[in-house]
């Protein structure tokens, strides 16, 4: 399908980037049902992401989806409304368990066929507020946690997913299903999960909202993970509103989960209330320039992004230092590989009985034997490493993880915010999407989430503007349960950038 038949099909959609709020008002007044969402969405998959130019983020689709949707509609009509998310569509990554008739397997064919006993928590709280869950997201293989060399949102299960503003780049991993999803129109928004920038960085590049909460402010339980430290579930959306939404109705506590005992009393409360107005202006900003392995053309973007800071009345620190910044990329990789072996083996274990990968081990034999199709374009070191290590007892991860902690929090967010009496960092997410490169991988255009990401302090991407039509986003960092904060600052930025834009799904990018 060539672009002028794209735009012209694009145009037809009656949902183009339409927010939360805009469709509850619609069904509200009946002129609008769940099932005609759904099934607008269903056929927009079907013709974007199945067809046309494949967009590949979709691993599955509901085959429930419209069942639900007559279910909620039919509680509308009694005059029971749930809440915001009633009869709301949303893809799911492929890493959220779900007890129905979908998979959940992290993009492996290795758990094809090994059914989770219930729901995860995120998916549960999605289902009590009413949301219609389309399908699972396409991601990164084990959420970019099996190999060298490894590129972005491929699977062996799920195939490579594009980039909507120029086909033959990268969306960015892990959650690349989900941002892809959510730019393209293809849901109204979705999940993603972040250990180290895997909700950040593909919502840059995509050109959407992404938030990575504070650890502990979402459940991670029946999520595949990586690290009990840093995993988190957050919202992937097109509107920094619809993202508060969203993550007001997935918050909360879970016995399942110890960290989320840890939350703020009142929590979903805040993130649901209406953003003050003009919250940056009088608003203490701190700018992070990294390292971060930007180009250096980068540094001309990050000071027309600190231009519109101030225009909206911030008072702006250009740049702050974390004097840490630099010192905590090794220890981070020995936490993970410790945590992630403890993590699956503890995940695998609460699979119904008849599942055939029991342990880490077994996941490593399988690729092994399936090699051809698992293996075709890059290893799985990360999985071998992990295997090898001890347990969490070990005082070399104990060592670890203490000293990553120091250094990110009361060494680097926080020493930073109090001593220059800051509302929030903010910085530049990455760099445009690089091309996908299956012969050679993933190349950087640099990424600055791994400050917060380790920390498990909470960060906000929200668009600022275009490279080459190729979108890069800024991010508000702030100190753990700030996220209401931070999420009033970004939408104030949003509103005066406006920095959002269609894609156009074009093959390459327009360099003119």
């Amino acid at each position: 399908m060539g672009t002028v038949r794209l735009a012209a099909a694009d145009a037809a959609f009656a949902f183009a980037e339409a927010t939360i709020d805009e469709l509850q008002a619609r069904m509200g007044a009946g002129t609008l049902t769940a099932r005609e969402l759904t099934s607008a969405y269903l056929a927009r998959i079907a013709a974007f992401d199945k067809a046309g130019p494949m967009l590949n983020s979709v691993i599955e689709l509901n085959p429930d989806a419209l069942a639900i949707a007559d279910r909620l509609d039919g509680e509308r009509k009694a005059g029971r409304v749930r809440g915001v998310l009633h009869g709301i569509p949303v893809l799911i990554k492929d890493n959220l368990a779900t007890m129905d008739k979908m998979e959940t397997t992290a993009g492996s064919l290795a758990l094809v066929g090994s059914k989770p006993v219930r729901d995860s928590h995120v998916v549960m709280r999605l289902r009590e507020a009413g949301a219609v869950i389309l399908g699972k997201a396409n991601m990164s293989e084990w959420a970019y946690f099996r190999g060298n060399r490894g590129i972005s949102g491929w699977s062996a299960r799920g195939g490579q997913t594009r980039n909507p503003y120029a086909l033959d780049r990268n969306p960015s991993g892990s959650s690349s299903g989900s941002a892809a999803a959510v730019s393209a129109n293809l849901c109204v928004f979705a999940i993603g999960t972040e250990t180290n920038g895997s909700i950040m960085s593909p919502a840059s590049a995509c050109g959407i909202v992404g938030v990575k909460p504070t650890v502990g402010r979402v459940s991670r339980s029946g999520i595949i993970p990586i690290s009990v430290t840093q995993d988190t579930a957050g919202p992937m959306t097109r509107t920094v509103r619809d993202a508060a939404l969203v993550l007001a109705a997935i918050s909360g506590p879970d016995e399942r989960d110890e960290a989320t005992t840890h939350s703020p009393l009142g929590a979903a409360v805040d993130l649901a209330a209406p953003f003050r107005r003009d919250a940056l202006k009088g608003a203490r900003i701190g700018v992070l320039r990294g390292p971060f392995g930007f180009h250096p053309r980068m540094e001309a973007v990050c000071d027309r992004v600190i231009a519109a800071l101030r225009e909206a009345g911030a008072e702006v620190i250009d740049a702050v230092k974390v004097a840490t910044l630099t010192r905590f990329g090794g220890p981070e990789g020995d936490l993970l590989s410790y945590e992630f072996k403890d993590g699956v083996n503890a995940y695998l274990a609460t699979l119904a009985p008849a599942a055939p990968i029991k342990t880490l081990a077994d996941v490593i034999a399988f690729n092994e034997l399936n090699s051809a199709r698992e293996l075709r374009y890059f290893g799985q070191e990360d999985l071998t490493t992990a295997q090898a290590r001890g347990p969490l007892t070990d005082k070399a991860y104990l060592d670890a993880r203490e000293a990553l902690l120091r250094m990110t929090r009361a060494e680097g967010i926080d020493a930073t915010m109090d001593g220059e009496k800051l509302d929030a960092l903010v910085m530049l997410t990455r760099g445009p999407a690089h091309l996908t490169d299956p012969i050679n991988g993933d190349a950087s255009s640099g990424g600055s989430a791994s400050l917060a990401a380790v920390a498990g302090y909470p960060s906000v991407t929200v668009p600022a503007t275009h490279v080459f039509g190729m979108p890069v986003g800024l991010s508000f960092v702030g100190r753990a349960w700030s996220e209401a904060k931070l999420l009033a600052l970004a939408a104030d930025f949003e509103a005066k950038v406006q920095a959002r834009r269609e894609p156009k799904f074009l093959p390459t990018m327009d360099a003119r």
